[in-house]
Order: C-alpha cells, then sequence, then structure tokens
C-alpha cells in the first residue's frame, strides 16, 4: 500500500543520480533454498532491533554501502531498512538479500556516461531507428500534439534503469509486502499533485525504488497506484521517523546530505539554485536528527564538497563512508550478534529468495490495451517456463527499440497461487509523433562555409504493424522536401512496402585541381516504392523503382570553357533501379567504439528523356571499430565503380575530399566515375562526459586516409592514390559530432576545419 505522510517544506533532489545502476549487466544467482526451522525462532529477546536510515545525496550515497560493508563485518544485524532516494535504491537491494559486496560489485563496473543515457543502446534500436540516427542527429526528439510543441516529462525515462533493478531483485520478485523481504523496508517518495510525502510498504520492491528517486525535470514521474510519484528527498531526505515507526530500538542513521558552499563559490545560477536546495534540506535533516536518542548512532562520512553529481569517484566515496564507520567501530560492536546467531540471520536472509517461479500466464495491465496485440504476440511462448530474464529482455528491445514507449516494463504476480507476467506499456508522453533535427556544418578557415539544417516530422503508429508517415525538409547547401509512407505488412514480420517522393535543389561544384571553376544547380524531383525486408534490428534488404527527372544548369563560371559546356543546361527524365543489403550493428554513428556496419549497393539508371546513357554503378561501404579501454580504432573503407565507360553527366561522378575524404585536399575536389579510399581512426577519450548533460565526451585522434578518383578502372592502383592524413579533437555534443582539425596531403597541401555532423 502507499499511505500519506505529512508535508515536510523538502527540496532534496540529489538522490536521482544513482540511475546510473541500470547498466548493470549481471544478475545475482541465488539457488532455491529451503527454510531452515531455525531461521524462523524470533531473536533472543535480549537483543533490541535495529533499524538502519539511508537518505539521499547522489554519487554521495556511494558511501552507504561503505557503511554496510562495515555492519556486515561486525556482525551489526539490521531488522529494518527506510531509505530516500538513492538511500532507497541501496537499502532496497540490501533489503532484498544482496549483500554489501555485491551491491559494491555494482556500482563499481558502471559505465557512468552510458547511466544518464536513457534511450536504448543503439545496437538494440529497430533498424529504421538505426537509419534515421545515421542524418537526424540531435539527440532528443520533440512531441507534436494538436498543434503544440511536447516536451519529454524528465530527461531520463528510466527504462534501463527498471530492468536493471528487475534483474537484481529477481529473487523476491514475488514478495508484496515489504515486511516479508529479507529485511523490512520502506521507501520514500512525494506525490506530485499534493505534495505529500508518501512511505511506500508493500506492492512492487522495482518500482517503489524508482519513485523515490524519480527528481521532477530529470526523471519521468512514476505511476503507482493510483498517485504520480517523483523524489522522496522533496518531502523528507533522512527518515527518522518512518524507521522508528517499523518497531527498532536503536538507529543507525546515515547522513550523506551535501554541505553549504562558501560566499567564493556561490557564483553561478545553477549553484545558488543548489545552495537554496541544500539549505532546506539540512532544515528538514536538522529537524530529523534533533529526535534521535542516545543509543542511536549517527554515521556523517566526511565527504566534504564532494559532488553529488560526479560517479566517477564511487569507489572512492565507498572508502570514505567505509571509514566513517569504522571510526564508530566501537558503538557499532556493541550491537553484534552473538556468534550463534550469525548463521541464523544469513539463513534467514537467504531463505526468503527464490528461484525465478514458471511463467502460467501473460496478462496486459490496464492501460496498456493499445499495444495488447502486440505485447501478448511477443511474450506468448514464454508461458509454462520457467522465468527467463534474458528472453524477457530480448522482447522487450524488439519492442522498445522501435522508439514510440517511454517506458515498457513487467512485474511477477501471483494469482491462486500461479505465477505470470504483468506487462506495461506507455506511449511517448511527446507521441505517437514526434520531429527529430539534423544539422550538418563546415568551414575551412578560408572563406568557404556549407550548412544543411534538417527536420523530420513523423506520424508514427499510423497502422497496427507499425506504420509511419515521414516529412523531411531540409535547407542549405541542399534543399530538399520529402515524404514516404513506411508500411509493414504484418507484426515483427519484417516485409515493408515504401512509397517515396522528394524534390531537391543541389549545388555541385566543378574544380579543377583544387580551384572552383564553376557551380552547377541542379533541380531534381522523383517518386517511387521500395519493398524489402529487416532482418531483427541488425539489417535489411531493399529493392525500388523510381522516376526521377529534373534540370541543372550553369549558375557559376564561363558557359564557353570546354570543361563546363556540356553540362551548362541539360533537362532530363530517367527511370532508376537499386538493389541494397545493409548491414548494421555498429554502437555509435558519432564516435564508435564497438561493432560494424556495411552497405553494398547496385543501382541502374535507363534513359527516358534527356539523359544520353544507360548507366549501373555498384557501391560499398564499410566500417568496423574497437577499443581498448578510453583507446579506439575505427577502419572504414567506401569504393564505388560505373560499369559504363565515358561517363560525363555530373550527377554520377563520385566525389573525393574534405575531412576524412583525404583531409588535406579541398572537399569534393576530386570527381570521376570510379573511386576507392579506406582510412584507420584512432582516438582516445580524453574528457569522460559528465552525468546528465553537464559534459561532453571529448575526444583527441588522428586519421590515415589513402584514396583517389579514376576515369577509367583499369587505372585504380594503391601506387597512383592520395596519402592524407588529419589530427583532430572531437566532442560528442547534443547537436551532433563537433570537430576541430587540420588535414595534411603528402603533396603538401593543408587544410583546416570546423566540422559538425558525420564525415563518412
Amino acid at each position: 500500500m502507499i499511505s500519506p505522510r505529512a508535508v515536510r517544506p523538502r527540496l532534496g533532489v540529489f538522490g536521482f543520480l544513482f540511475a546510473a545502476l541500470w547498466l548493470a549487466a549481471s544478475t545475482p544467482t541465488t539457488a532455491q533454498n529451503t527454510p531452515d526451522p531455525a531461521a524462523t525462532v524470533p531473536d533472543a529477546p535480549h537483543r533490541p532491533r535495529i533499524g538502519l536510515v539511508l537518505s539521499g545525496g547522489g554519487a554521495r550515497g556511494a558511501a552507504h554501502i561503505g557503511v554496510l560493508k562495515v555492519l556486515e563485518e561486525l556482525h551489526v544485524p539490521i531488522d529494518a531498512i527506510a531509505g530516500t532516494s538513492m538511500g532507497a535504491v541501496v537499502g532496497g537491494l540490501y533489503a532484498s538479500g544482496l549483500d554489501a559486496h555485491e551491491i559494491e560489485a555494482i556500482m563499481t563496473s558502471l559505465n557512468w556516461q552510458d547511466a544518464f543515457r536513457d534511450r536504448p543502446p543503439r545496437e538494440d534500436l529497430t533498424f529504421r531507428r538505426k537509419q534515421e540516427d545515421q542524418n537526424f542527429l540531435v539527440k532528443f526528439p520533440l512531441g507534436i500534439r494538436g498543434g503544440k510543441v511536447l516536451l519529454p516529462k524528465g530527461l531520463i525515462q528510466g527504462q534501463r534503469l527498471n530492468q536493471t533493478l528487475r534483474r537484481l531483485t529477481l529473487p523476491v520478485a514475488y514478495i508484496t509486502k515489504f515486511d516479508d523481504l529479507p529485511t523490512p523496508f520502506r521507501a520514500l517518495a512525494t506525490d506530485l499533485e499534493t505534495g505529500e510525502g508518501v512511505t511506500i510498504d508493500s506492492g512492487d520492491l522495482t518500482s517503489a525504488m524508482r519513485a523515490s528517486m524519480s527528481a521532477p525535470g530529470v526523471f519521468a514521474p512514476v505511476e503507482r497506484e493510483g498517485r504520480l510519484l517523483v523524489d522522496g528527498g522533496i518531502t523528507e531526505n533522512l527518515p527518522v521517523d518512518v524507521a522508528r515507526a517499523m518497531g527498532v530500538d536503536i538507529l543507525i542513521v546515515v547522513d550523506v546530505g551535501s554541505p553549504l558552499l562558501k560566499r567564493d563559490k556561490l557564483s553561478s545560477v545553477p549553484v545558488i539554485s543548489n545552495q537554496m536546495l541544500a539549505i532546506l534540506i539540512q532544515h528538514n535533516s536538522k529537524q530529523q536528527l534533533e529526535k534521535l536518542r542516545p543509543d542511536d548512532i549517527l554515521i556523517a562520512p566526511a565527504l566534504g564538497d564532494t559532488s553529488s553529481f560526479d560517479f566517477g569517484i564511487v569507489k572512492r566515496v565507498v572508502g570514505v563512508g567505509e571509514a566513517a564507520a569504522r571510526a564508530a567501530a566501537g558503538r557499532l560492536a556493541s550491537l553484534a550478534m552473538d556468534p550463534r546467531e550469525v548463521k541464523r540471520y544469513a539463513q534467514r536472509r537467504e531463505a526468503a529468495r527464490q528461484i525465478p517461479p514458471r511463467i502460467d500466464f501473460v496478462k496486459v495491465d490496464s492501460g496498456s490495451e493499445h499495444y495488447s496485440e502486440r505485447l501478448n504476440s511477443l511474450f506468448a511462448d514464454l508461458t509454462g517456463k520457467p522465468l527467463d530474464p534474458d528472453a524477457i529482455a530480448r522482447r522487450m528491445t524488439t519492442l522498445y527499440g522501435e522508439g514510440s514507449l517511454d517506458t515498457l516494463d513487467y512485474r511477477v504476480v501471483d494469482e491462486n497461487d500461479h505465477y505470470g507476467l504483468s506487462l506495461d506499456a506507455r506511449g511517448n508522453s511527446i507521441g505517437p509523433n514526434y520531429v527529430r533535427f539534423g544539422l550538418n556544418l563546415q568551414d575551412d578557415f578560408q572563406g568557404n562555409s556549407t550548412y544543411n539544417a534538417a527536420m523530420r516530422f513523423v506520424m508514427s503508429e499510423i497502422t497496427r504493424p507499425g506504420g509511419e508517415w515521414v516529412w523531411d525538409l531540409q535547407i542549405g547547401h541542399t534543399s530538399l522536401i520529402a515524404t514516404e509512407l513506411f508500411l509493414p505488412l504484418s507484426q515483427f514480420s519484417g516485409w515493408f512496402v515504401d512509397p517515396h517522393a522528394q524534390t531537391a535543389v543541389q549545388n555541385i561544384p566543378v574544380l579543377k585541381g583544387q580551384n572552383e571553376i564553376g557551380e552547377y544547380r541542379l533541380h531534381t524531383y522523383n517518386y517511387g516504392v521500395d519493398f524489402g525486408r529487416q532482418f531483427g534490428n541488425w539489417g535489411e534488404i531493399r529493392t525500388g523503382i523510381q522516376r526521377t527527372q529534373g534540370r541543372s544548369h550553369l549558375t557559376i563560371g564561363d558557359p564557353l570553357d570546354a570543361a563546363l559546356v556540356a553540362q551548362t543546361e541539360q533537362n532530363f527524365a530517367v527511370r532508376d533501379y537499386f538493389v541494397r543489403f545493409s548491414y548494421d550493428r555498429l554502437d555509435d554513428v558519432n564516435f564508435p567504439h564497438n561493432g560494424q556496419q556495411a552497405t553494398l549497393q547496385w543501382s541502374g539508371e535507363r534513359n527516358v528523356r534527356g539523359a544520353n546513357q544507360v548507366t549501373d554503378q555498384v557501391t560499398f561501404n564499410y566500417i568496423a571499430a574497437h577499443s581498448f579501454g578510453r583507446d579506439s580504432a575505427v577502419f572504414s573503407t567506401s569504393m564505388g565503380t560505373t560499369l559504363q565507360s565515358d561517363v560525363t553527366d555530373v550527377r554520377l561522378l563520385f566525389p573525393l575530399g574534405g575531412f576524412f575524404n583525404l583531409s588535406g585536399l579541398k572537399a569534393d575536389s576530386l570527381m570521376g566515375p570510379h573511386f576507392g579510399i579506406a582510412r584507420l581512426l584512432l582516438f582516445r577519450q580524453v574528457g569522460r562526459g559528465g552525468p546528465g548533460y553537464l559534459d561532453v565526451p571529448t575526444y583527441l585522434g588522428v586519421s590515415l586516409e589513402a584514396g583517389n578518383v579514376w576515369q577509367n578502372h583499369t587505372h585504380a592502383s594503391l601506387s597512383n592514390t592520395h596519402k592524407d592524413a588529419s589530427v583532430f579533437l572531437g566532442m560528442d555534443t547534443f547537436l551532433g559530432p563537433v570537430y576541430l582539425a587540420t588535414g595534411f596531403d603528402e603533396h603538401g597541401s593543408q587544410a583546416f576545419y570546423l566540422f559538425l555532423g558525420r564525415t563518412f
């Protein structure tokens, strides 16, 4: 149940930062135990009942783990736990039967950079979302509903956090009364509508922990039993009263709240805002601390001005908590169990943990009916088998990777001694229609710059199998308006049909050597239809036909120049055909660390009007990445060939030159019907990227490149390629990758770049 508590002027929000627990990849395995009759014997009457109070505090709260380690070493039993925000997560995990060393292993093994990226890892996205990721690089979509722009309820929805907590607490998933956990437990949350403090003492343990740490505006609120719940630190960051009400005699209180900053550090609006919160936190905590009795023990780890936001120092903070507990070891040792009780205490905690039950049924929660058909088709085959968290995770990834859900969660429920999965799917708070943005900018510090700004409007879920109607708008070097209707033929079959249309205007430079001698303006309009099949979320085969018509004309240059006269004015209309196979298991399109990506395509153009020849072209692109700690190596190659000879149409020539495309040469300064280039990128992460969005990952690297274009494929040879290199500083920003670089060519050419966007 959820019970309201008195309103308190509390605004502590630091506990949300413990969200990084969602990236823990392993689940402690606990064999089913037969309860030892001795374990049910009440504790000896002379032993006082001990309660543990864990405050919120963000990264500072890792000190709780150090305290728990010392309590275990001294054999101090914990009979009840009350925690707020991050303290609720640590306390909830301990209450579920995990020991301090297991929790420490989880905390110190996390990838903190990924911990604050809410959406699934790129390798888990559907293939269609990966395609969208290629060009629309701004990381957060905006919702469109009723003509209004909608923002997410929180920067982090908590999907991966939920699944991590589910795994970790699976052995006690059948328990609905928190007094029946290996250690009785309470979590503190706040009702967002009424402002009431809420004590959670029953129901689903995972959602209780999640609710307690849902800082408003950062984590999305948790809807639980009709209430909309957020961070418990807002109303009670140090729940002394709650723990006392659990029938304990002595409290061990761990306070990791942040101290007030001195005047010289109050130098910005965010810092001043945090100081205001800290004042309120301290005021309420002081009221709670005044209620401690002489026998209670207060542990306040000496964390100084350690940031609540810096999870990169978790291991050190655990050590600080351990040192603080050892300083109180004299008083704590007086609470230690008799050696005869130690085994019984451990057996009692272990006896409540069970192996995953057999799943007898699957049902869809109220409010998720819109997704019932898809959920049932995905999870129905799990019935009659023991609960397998890996199988559940794979199926959840299939649906959640489509990008149309805020959260997809499950609970183990017991109905008449039969266990089942209760599934909860919540559509995007900003959806189902949304807008994404893309931006590309290049400047060579010599007065030459280009840009493209793009917007994509997606109307999703227009058909039951997940159809989408997409509109693209782009302005800049290439301006276009495009639309497509992506229609899966059936649920999860992979087959689709994709009619599309586009009108575009593009500038195509003509260069002689490194000098631009002219520029064409190319206007095109095309329409067609594609058919294909997607293979899971890793590959696709697609074929299509389209009609393209347009006109190119010279806008800059001498129309009498022999190099330009052939293209001075041309109208054309052609039929285009293509077959393309794509493979994508790359973990990141900005700065890849692991995985591979490949595309092989044949395209053919057949004359209808104005084009003077038939052409067939084959292209291939490949990227492979691997990391060694903070260092990464990326190999990439691109090549293309035209099967016919004497191709002069500027639309059909392959360009080379520019950043990572022979970095020492001017962009698109080489053009020909055949090309090839290979790249090797080596980069090191020199900025780790802070929690949330307070910092960005920063890389320092070099590239080695070899490539050229050829007028005849028989001339292609490694001996006549350009050998180029670059040195770059790259940042993985909210808008996409940003590079500051310089490139070198073996013949002495040099170029400088400020580049925003993808480069190859």
